[in-house]
């Protein structure tokens, strides 16, 4: 058998969007996060404690925990992160053919320390449990001095963590990604998905 090479086009996206948040919306996450230690998990996944694929210190939280009051701040990062979904529906209109809205899930808001990452090549749409993951999304909440970039091997995309860069990203095994090792300082993250509804 020998590979076929379709006709090349010069348009080659990633798919992965890109837009700046309101910095003090970041400090207002970091201080929740940081009022919360009884709330803050390490190397929690779906699985279980997984410190060997991801060392992070996490709060989670569900969707109905945004109607808490202590909770505001992140109904207020969801109006943002809204109007980056709608500017990325601008760049690829064919998504909003295939579904009118999408549920926010499960999100972590999370801390790494010097020496630490997300070291395993993951992608964000894994088996039969998360099929309903369309896009996942990301906000680096402070600038990072040393280390802990984001990588997408499939595109040998670096992305150096900025105070308020947020991220949107198909959740399929094409966007497989990978924290580097933080060297210096430290790194707050609020992450989760853009599901299916159910």
């Amino acid at each position: 058998m020998k590979r076929s090479d379709l006709n090349k086009t010069n348009l080659n996206p990633n798919f992965i969007g890109s837009w700046k948040i309101e910095s003090l919306l970041c400090d207002e996450i970091i201080s929740h996060y940081e009022r919360n230690q009884q709330k803050q998990k390490q190397g929690q996944t779906a699985g279980g404690i997984e410190l060997e694929s991801k060392n992070r210190l996490d709060i989670t939280l569900s969707p109905k925990e945004l109607m808490l009051p202590e909770n505001k701040i992140y109904k207020k990062y969801f109006e943002s992160l809204f109007e980056c979904y709608k500017d990325y529906n601008v760049q690829w209109p064919f998504l909003g053919e295939i579904v009118d809205h999408l549920d926010i899930g499960n999100f972590n808001i999370g801390k790494y320390s010097p020496g630490q990452h997300f070291q395993k090549t993951h992608c964000e749409r894994i088996g039969l449990s998360t099929l309903h993951r369309l896009l996942a999304f990301m906000t680096y909440l402070n600038d990072v001095e040393e280390g802990g970039s984001t990588y997408f091997n499939h595109y040998d995309l670096d992305i150096k963590p900025k105070k308020g860069l947020t991220l949107l990203w198909p959740a399929e095994w094409t966007h497989s990604h990978k924290g580097n090792v933080l060297k210096r300082g430290l790194k707050y993250i609020i992450t989760g998905w853009l599901t299916f509804p159910k």
